[in-house]
């Protein structure tokens, strides 16, 4: 992001005519650290979203540059409906920070700032600040005196508040400080829109694998140098089996020698279609032979093409399937099945008995009735989910979004 002649010159008034402060244990605080530190601040401040918590770093070296008490970004401000997020650089107690998200944030009148400025609380309320009920019976027992703030809005509804102190040993924030604050914020502002863009995508990660984990479809992704990226849930089950195949180190290991042969033949087949930027990819399969005597595993391989605008090497290029036809999927819930069906709850215990394979007069006797009350039930599942035969019903079942719930 351009940073413009007025910042700039408005940093260098920081770095050069900043005067030493006291800080918050009454030691003299040095200059406002020259511009490459201010640098490595930005870049600290996009590295943010990476972090856990994000911005730790960005807001601990704020901090310490302002010979600051606390530096706290509020994520998703508290409410009346949630405790919200914080983000806390400096000394904070559990008990103070419930104690806000609880109560305080209410009785709280530094809220709704004007975005890209930063106020300091006398300029925002007046001389009255220092008898609210907000500073008396929460800031200063905690030992804040100077309190300087910004809000942060976006076009998709996020706002976030900034907030940094000092304590009554502190001289108050400067023209010089709120300077190099005013100048952080459209870069804060981008990093906090590049956090959520990121959330969002770890949430729809997050929904498709546990999706693909119920289905008992195991997976294991390679980079372009063909080094493994990632194995999901049923992958490293199917895989710590070591029936016919295992991991060792980077390798997918297959006891069958021509078996082996023909996966790392796929796998380079995979490897080299995945230059083009467009198009479905490579997809091939096989079987796995396991020593046990099982049913053999299925393998499918899919290369994943590089995206227009692609130049990681680490990201994932090929994808493994592995599918265990003898594993046992959790069984959907009787409430699913009556809801999605409009079944009475026999009906729904009947129709997952049969799904799981079992015959109408086994079904019967597990459910402890007779034949012809279980075959009564069955005429009614029929008319209620429009099928003819117990064949029908098994696929419409196994077709449904139950294995999803």
């Amino acid at each position: 992001m351009a940073v413009s002649a007025e910042q700039m010159s408005g940093v260098r008034n920081v770095a050069v005519s900043k005067r030493a402060s006291i800080g918050i244990a009454g030691k003299r605080q040095s200059e406002t650290p020259p511009l490459d530190q201010i640098d490595q601040l930005l870049g600290a401040i996009y590295d943010g979203p990476t972090e856990s918590p994000p911005w730790q770093t960005a807001m601990a070296r704020l901090r310490d540059m302002l010979g600051a008490a606390h530096v706290t970004l509020m994520l998703r401000p508290p409410s009346s409906d949630s405790t919200g997020v914080m983000i806390n650089t400096g000394p904070t107690t559990t008990q103070g920070i419930q104690s806000y998200e609880t109560h305080f944030f209410a009785a709280d009148p530094f809220v709704r700032l004007a975005e890209g400025d930063v106020f300091s609380a006398e300029e925002l309320i007046g001389p009255q600040w220092m008898q609210s009920q907000y500073f008396r019976e929460f800031l200063e027992p905690i030992g804040v005196r100077h309190l300087l703030g910004a809000d942060i809005y976006t076009k998709d509804g996020i706002e976030c508040r900034f907030r940094i102190t000092r304590g009554p040993a502190a001289a108050p924030f400067s023209a010089e400080d709120k300077s190099l604050v005013r100048l952080l914020l459209p870069h804060l502002k981008r990093a906090i829109q590049l956090h959520a863009r990121l959330d969002f995508l770890e949430c729809e990660r997050a929904l498709f694998a546990g999706a693909v984990n119920r289905m008992l479809l195991g997976m294991v992704s390679f980079d372009q140098n063909g080094n493994i990226v990632e194995t999901n849930q049923e992958a490293r089950r199917i895989l710590a089996e070591k029936d016919g195949i295992w991991l060792s180190g980077n390798n997918l290991c297959i006891e069958s020698s021509q078996e082996s042969r023909e996966l790392q033949r796929m796998l380079r087949a995979a490897l080299a279609g995945t230059g083009e930027a467009e198009g479905p990819g490579v997809v091939e399969a096989m079987a796995v032979t396991r020593p046990s005597g099982r049913a053999k595993l299925g393998i499918l391989v899919r290369a994943i093409p590089l995206g227009q605008w692609s130049e990681s090497r680490q990201r994932p290029a090929v994808a493994v399937f592995l599918r265990d036809p003898e594993a046992n999927a959790a069984q959907p819930s009787q409430e699913l099945v009556r809801r999605l069906f409009g079944l009475t709850r026999m009906e729904a215990q009947l129709a997952l008995l049969l799904t799981e394979g079992y015959t109408l007069d086994e079904a019967a006797e597990k459910m402890n009735v007779r034949r012809n009350t279980a075959r009564t039930h069955l005429r009614s599942i029929f008319c209620k989910t429009g099928v003819t035969r117990q064949t029908m019903l098994v696929r419409l079942l196994l077709n449904s979004v139950l294995n999803l719930g």
